[in-house]
């Protein structure tokens, strides 16, 4: 007897919020990035980098359209991540009631 499992709206709840926190920490792993000095002579740290950046920079991009860095002293804060962080957080929030569990 072959049995098919269903997928039940448990499950899917639980696979959209691993997409949702993978996400997000990705996010957050690209905001400690650029606290980081960059090593460009290793090839592994180089690739994992530029993993995170094509991965989060379309969504990031959206935010530092609307908001540009704060400037002073020299230097620039960029907020965007900030700003996008707590939409996903409202959007994941959105979905997750939507799906239901």
């Amino acid at each position: 007897m072959n049995a098919i499992a269903a997928i039940g709206r448990s499950e899917i709840h639980d696979y959209v919020d691993a997409l949702f926190t993978v996400y997000l920490a990705l996010i957050f792993i690209r905001i400690l990035l650029t606290w980081v000095p960059r090593m460009p002579f290793n090839p592994y740290l180089r690739a994992a980098v530029a993993f995170v950046e094509r991965v989060t920079n379309p969504y990031l991009n959206l935010f530092r359209a609307i908001l540009r860095p704060v400037g002073f002293g020299g230097m620039a804060l960029d907020l965007s991540p900030i700003v996008a962080i707590i939409v996903l957080y409202v959007v994941r929030g959105l979905v997750l009631s939507a799906i239901g569990a």
